[in-house]
């Protein structure tokens, strides 16, 4: 016979496995036994009654907090992003459109107008189409259309600096489009 066989066999399968959930309980009880018995020992039935009420107290809250653990996950899980940041709003459309059409050298659209398109076609398509452009740049440059696809790649630079009018009005039409 091995060594600890005995053991086992006589606490059967409370004491199964070390660190499962039913040896966690039996050690936690015994060490809740000793402690209420070292108080009534060392202080009295008063300390005793004490220790009782704080350890009661203290399993319900672990025990609360143990079973109602799965029933809501409090946000801990990561929540699935379609998009990166808040949702896109059109809020200075207008302002936008008209800096960005006056700028010749492009700084507007690269740092304002392409970010805020790319918001754009990633909602759309996220919403309408269950794609996400960023996972999935393929299906999105087949949805978006090949020609437009290189003005809101976020994975390329856009092929030309400023962005033309006639190209802006193409990417808008596709957005309502798709």
């Amino acid at each position: 016979m091995r060594a600890g066989s005995g053991i086992r066999a006589l606490t059967g399968s409370v004491l199964r496995a070390p660190g499962s959930v039913r040896h966690s309980l039996a050690v936690l009880a015994a060490l809740a036994l000793g402690a209420e018995v070292l108080l009534a020992l060392a202080d009295g039935a008063a300390a005793a009654a004490t220790g009782a009420a704080l350890l009661t107290c203290v399993a319900l809250v672990l025990g609360r907090y143990a079973v109602g653990g799965g029933a809501q996950d409090a946000g801990l899980r990561r929540p699935m992003r379609l998009l990166g940041s808040r949702a896109p709003a059109l809020g200075r459309w207008r302002r936008v459109v008209a800096d960005t059409l006056a700028d010749e050298e492009g700084e507007h659209f690269r740092t304002v107008m392409r970010p805020q398109l790319q918001r754009l076609f990633a909602a759309r398509l996220a919403e309408r189409h269950a794609v996400a452009m960023h996972r999935d740049p393929g299906r999105a440059r087949t949805l978006v259309g090949a020609e437009l696809w290189p003005w809101i790649d976020p994975a390329a630079p856009a092929p030309r600096p400023a962005l033309p009018g006639a190209v802006l009005r193409s990417l808008l039409d596709r957005l309502e489009a798709l």
